[in-house]
Order: C-alpha cells, then structure tokens, then sequence
C-alpha cells in the first residue's frame, strides 16, 4: 500500500504556541529564504540575534567589506607557509606570522548578508516589547504541505493573522496581513535594509551612512529601489494591494500603511535581484499558487519513509526528523551553488561553504530520488575548474584539486587547517555518479566526465610512492577528516585511504562506460595503495596514532566512514565491527558533531546491526538535538545555532537503511531497520546507496 504522503507530511508541521528564539520557522526555495519570528514576519530580532537569527539571505547575496590600510591589503600579498612533502616543498595558505590582519580580512570577505528586515512598526503601542502581544494568543505552523507559515495572534484583543511564503523561482517573499488594526494605523510594516556584515546575522544597522537605499520608481501598487552597499549594488521591488502607501522613513527604510479606515489587508511581496527586474509585478496571489503548486509536487514526487506504525515510540520522532530535514535541506541546500552550514538561515564561517561538508548538504538528494536538487550545484565545479586546475598545478600536483572554505568565487579562503583537508577531493566524482545511478544516462557521463576525471588526475598525483614498502601513501603533510591531528606526523588515515581507492574505482567505471580503456595509473595505485591502519584489533585514525582511542578520542570518527559512507572495500569487518564498538564506549561524544551520529548507524547498519543503527541516531546527545523546527543545533554553541551537515547526513543513513546499499546487505525489506517487531518501515522511491 502506497504512503499517504500528505498525512505523512501534515503530522509533523512544527507549531510554535510562543516565542521560541532559538527555532524560528523559515520558508526558501533553494536559492533564497527568510526566517521570521511568531508574527509571521521579523519583527522581533533582536531576541533572535542571540540564537537564531532572523535573516533574509540569498545565493547571490555577497558582500566585502573595504580593505583596512586604504586598501594595501590583497591576496597577493599572503604569505604562504612551505611544508615537506616526502622531500618537495608545498606552500599552503595557513597562518603565516605578522600577517594577521590580512588572514582574517580574506577569511571574512567576501560574507553572505542580510538582505533586510521585513517586521511590524509596533510603535503606536509605545516601547517595542514582545509584551505587546497578547499573552496566549500565538499559533504559528508551517504548513509544509504547501510550503506557507500560518501565524496567528492579538494585540490589545484585536486579531491578527499572517501568511507568509516564497515564491519558488524568485527570490522573493510575499506576505498578507489581515486585522482591523491596519486601518487604525496601528499596524504597518516596516522595510529596513542593513550594511552587510560577516557576523551570524549578517547585519551590521549602525553603520547607516555606508550605504543607501535609493528610489529608482513609483507606481500605485510598486515601488522599485536600489541598494548601493560598497562596491554591490542589488535591487529590490516592493509590491503591495490597494489602499496601502509606501513612504520612506529613513535612508534605508521604508513603511507599508493604510490610506484609510476601511482596510483590514495589506498584501505584499517583497522581491530581491542582482540585476534590473525584467518580470512583471508578482502579487500574493500569485506567490500563494505557485507556492503550493512546488511543494505538493515536491512531495508527491522523490522519496517517502514512513515510521507511524512502529511500536517502538522513539519511531515518531525519527519520522519527524526526516520529514523536517527533507523540507530544510530543500530550501537551504539545493541551490546553485554549494550552501554554507546554516544554510540561508545566517552566517557560519562569515557565509563561507565548505566543500568537505557538501556531501552531508546534497548526496541525500539522489538517493530520495530528486537528482536535480544535486545536480543545481555541479556545474559549480566546473566553472571553478580553471581556478582548481591552476591551484593544483600551483602546488607541483596535475588535474584539479577542490578547495576546502570558499565564496561564490572558488578562490581558497587561508586557515590553519582546511587548506591540508584532502576529503573534500573524491566527493566531486561520488555525486556524479549518485546522479547517473538515477537513470543511467550517458547525457550525465558526457556532462560531468571532466570533473571525474580531472578529479582522479590530481587525486593519482597527489599519493606518494613509498619504494622500501612498494605502496603508495597519503601523508605525511595533511589532516585527517578528524581535524585534530597534526600535519606534519599524519600518515595514511583510515577513512581518506578508502575514499581514494573508491574514488578512482569510480573514475575507472566511467571510462568503461564511455568506452575508454582503463587508466593505467590509476590502477597502478589502486593495486598498491596502502592497507588501512590497525592495532590491537581495532582501526586508527591514522597509521602515526596508536592513541587513536584515547588522547584523540573526540571531533570525528572518520575511521568508521570507511564502512558505512563507503563500501568498504578495503575493509577488514571484524576489525570494523569492533572499532565500531570501541567509539560507542570511549569516544568524548560531547564534542561529536551532528553528521557523526548519522555516520556511526551507516556502519552499524552495514555491519548488521540495525538495532545499534536506530540506538545511534537517537543517541541523547547534545549535538545530535533536534529542535521544534527541524535544525540539528550543535549543543550549546552560540555559533552553530543550527547545523544542515546533521540534516542531510540523517537523510542518507535513514536512505541506505530503508533501500539498503548494493553488496552485502541482507535480502530483506528495510535491512538498516530492527527486525525485532517493533518498527514497521514503509517506503517508496528511494534509491540504495552504492
């Protein structure tokens, strides 16, 4: 029997019945969105800002600030640290000393910004106070099902109700306001713009004489305006209903009002654009249909995994989880280019993305069987390709080595760590081939077959040949997946050995599909290529730390990423299994992160343990907390509010242990799922991971 996706989906509609600044409700379509607070809009954010920020970001949305010293700092002028690789010096963009200002310049700029603030002007009711609102008087639910945040409540007894969407091809948020306090004038909204600023809420509203906001033209229903900021210059349209007015009420800020007594509704759209806007003026109306027309369709079509039915009462919760993620990831993670770890929500890492942490954001997409979301991000990669190539070649190493923390520009923004990451490289040739499992199309092999292979090509220089042992070595001169180990002793990691294998494994596979001999190097390597790293029957980080359990028993266990993300080739199971149980009882989970729980029930399910899996992805963890709205928070850290890596990462194993994963999995139905009467798994259209 097919799953009621619609019941499915209604059942896990957050409803806020107060403010709860640290899981507010936000509407997006990939590309754009807007997080608001319980009156349906922002007009509150400033008990956000502490937590959840309330925030209007977009894909394109990027600004840098001016360079300090009257401009003498540049890129150029960065000092590069030189490392020993098996005798060559490689020059990395860590911390070089006496340049501080200009490493924390370029780490923070270009940032993603808040685009503006859209709220009620309260202020015929005296101090701006949550007070204002009648107490007991909040609903708010998020009507997933139609993609549109219904908010309820009064002020001094009279009703207020809000509906808020997104329009799902523009960036655009539209709005519609019903209370008899809009005719009174008691009830306007308020359009405020801010300087761009790389903090978490991208806001900086006391630097107003560093941009403006200037009226390019007015008609009865419209007003079109210019925001210069800096060097960026991005346009706004606000369209409204009959019987309200838009007058400015500062340099960078405008207010919506009645014209009269007799309006009760003010209807808006709020519409953001880097370029001069072309269409038409979209009305609520409008926003409204399209709105629900995308999200019934998203859900109606891809995936579906259904848990009501279960005994097992931890299984609603496990449902609401995934439900949430699917509709967060959709409007955080799926737009044109990689998103950063919070998404369009606010910033983490000054609005940087880290391309490690794409895979945990989109890899879930094809395997819920909705490639497309994916494949929106790939052509990315290759219009950074030269940039990647020539950051390769800059180093002594051939084809195209991936970044680790970039803007929009793909340009390596310089740290201490993420320039020596080496995971991120394989992940490139791992989604186009999610994206061709879908439907085995040769248009996909054609399209992405230059990132495969270049990414091979560097992945094939970048191993070094150890003649005494006669195999082929990653390190020293890298960190690890688990960032806490030092470049300098780091020698073969677990995790990253396997990837590598499988990624030219990959690459060899898509040249027989093209119809291309073998590459010989690459299958030099893969037949060389070092024996993952054990001692005392379990495996280590890397092959330099017999303390993998003990001094360095936090961060990551990357080494269980080898069975359990991966197939496991390599993989010795027995000695797997029992890592496996090692972490479980000695790893300092306080200081795991969200996508560590969803990676640990990946090789517990695996290894055939579905029971373990489940327990595992809802370990009572402080970072594997999942809030009202949906977001993985990361404990009580005040800078990673919400965490989309622990979104998708969930999506793929509750995936693999529904649909399974194509070798070794036994021949039943759900095999990541217990068999002991408890859970009864449902689901549809989803596709076993590799």
């Amino acid at each position: 029997m097919s799953i009621d996706r619609y019941e499915l989906i209604k059942r896990h509609n957050p409803i806020l019945e107060d403010f709860d600044p640290s899981s507010p409700l936000s509407v997006g379509n990939g590309e754009f969105a807007c997080t608001v607070d319980v009156t349906g809009l922002q007009t509150f954010p400033e008990i956000y800002d502490d937590h959840m920020p309330l925030c209007i970001q977009s894909q394109w949305g990027w600004h840098s600030s001016p360079t300090p010293n009257n401009g003498e700092i540049s890129r150029e002028k960065l000092r590069y640290e030189k490392y020993d690789i098996n005798g060559r010096e490689v020059e990395y963009p860590t911390l070089p000393k006496g340049q501080e200002e200009l490493f924390h310049w370029l780490r923070q700029n270009p940032h993603k910004f808040n685009l503006g603030n859209i709220g009620f002007d309260l202020s015929e009711f005296g101090e701006k106070s949550i007070s204002i609102i009648d107490k007991g008087s909040i609903r708010q639910e998020l009507d997933m099902w139609k993609g549109i945040i219904i908010s309820r409540f009064s002020i001094d007894d009279y009703p207020v109700a809000v509906k808020t969407c997104c329009h799902p091809e523009f960036d655009a948020i539209s709005g519609k306001v019903q209370s008899d306090l809009i005719g009174e004038k008691k009830l306007k909204i308020l359009f405020r713009f801010p300087y761009g600023s790389p903090l978490k809420n991208g806001s900086d509203w006391e630097s107003d004489d560093k941009h403006i906001t200037e009226i390019i033209s007015v008609d009865k229903n419209k007003v079109d305006l210019l925001r210069i900021m800096d060097n960026e210059r991005f346009f706004i349209r606000i369209s409204f209903s009959d019987g309200v007015h838009l007058s400015r009420q500062g340099r960078n800020a405008f207010v919506l009002e009645a014209v009269h007594k007799r309006v009760n509704i003010i209807e808006f759209t709020c519409m953001f654009s880097p370029i001069p806007f072309r269409q038409a003026v979209v009305d609520f109306d409008v926003v409204e249909r399209s709105c629900k027309r995308y999200w019934q369709n998203f859900w109606l079509t891809g995936g579906a995994l259904e848990l009501v039915e279960s005994v097992d009462k931890r299984a609603i919760e496990l449902e609401r989880r995934i439900v949430l993620s699917q509709y967060l990831t959709a409007i955080q993670c799926s737009g044109s280019i990689p998103p950063q770890e919070t998404g369009l929500t606010c910033n983490s890492w000054f609005g940087k993305f880290h391309l490690e942490m794409h895979y945990w954001h989109a890899a879930h997409f094809p395997l819920w069987n909705r490639p497309k979301l994916l494949e929106k991000s790939l052509w990315w990669y290759m219009s950074i390709m030269n940039k990647a190539i020539e950051l390769a070649d800059s180093q002594g190493y051939a084809g195209a080595r991936w970044p680790k923390m970039v803007a929009y520009d793909g340009l390596e923004s310089p740290s201490p760590i993420g320039p020596l990451l080496i995971w991120q490289q394989p992940h490139p040739i791992v989604y186009a081939e999610l994206c061709y499992r879908v439907h085995s199309d040769t248009e996909i092999l054609h399209r992405y077959k230059d990132i495969v292979f270049k990414t091979a090509d560097f992945m094939a220089s970048y191993v070094i040949y150890d003649e005494k042992n006669n195999r082929y070595v990653l390190g020293p001169g890298l960190i690890p997946a688990q960032e806490n180990h030092e470049p300098d002793i780091t020698l073969n990691p677990t995790f990253e050995l396997q990837y590598w294998k499988y990624g030219f494994e990959i690459a060899q596979l898509w040249r027989r599909r093209l119809g291309l001999p073998a590459n010989a190097v690459w299958e030099e390597i893969i037949s060389k290529l070092s024996k993952l790293p054990k001692q005392d029957g379990v495996y280590l980080a890397h092959e330099n730390c017999p303390d993998t359990f003990t001094k360095f028993n936090y961060d990551h266990p990357s080494m269980l990423c080898a069975l359990g993300m991966l197939p496991g080739s390599m993989i010795d199971r027995d000695v797997m299994h029992a890592t496996l149980n090692k972490v479980l009882t000695s790893w300092n989970f306080r200081y795991a992160w969200g996508w560590d729980f969803p990676v640990m029930a990946m090789t517990a399910a695996r290894l055939g343990e579905p029971n373990k899996a489940v327990d595992i992805l809802l370990m009572d963890a402080a970072n594997n907390t999942y809030l009202p709205n949906g977001h993985n928070r990361q404990g009580a850290r005040n800078d990673l509010p919400l965490y989309l890596p622990g979104n998708g990462a969930l999506l793929i194993a509750t995936a693999m242990m529904a649909a399974g994963w194509d070798d070794g999995h036994p021949e039943v139905y759900a095999p990541g799922f217990p068999k002991d009467g408890k859970w009864k798994v449902s689901w549809e259209e989803i596709n076993p991971l590799p």
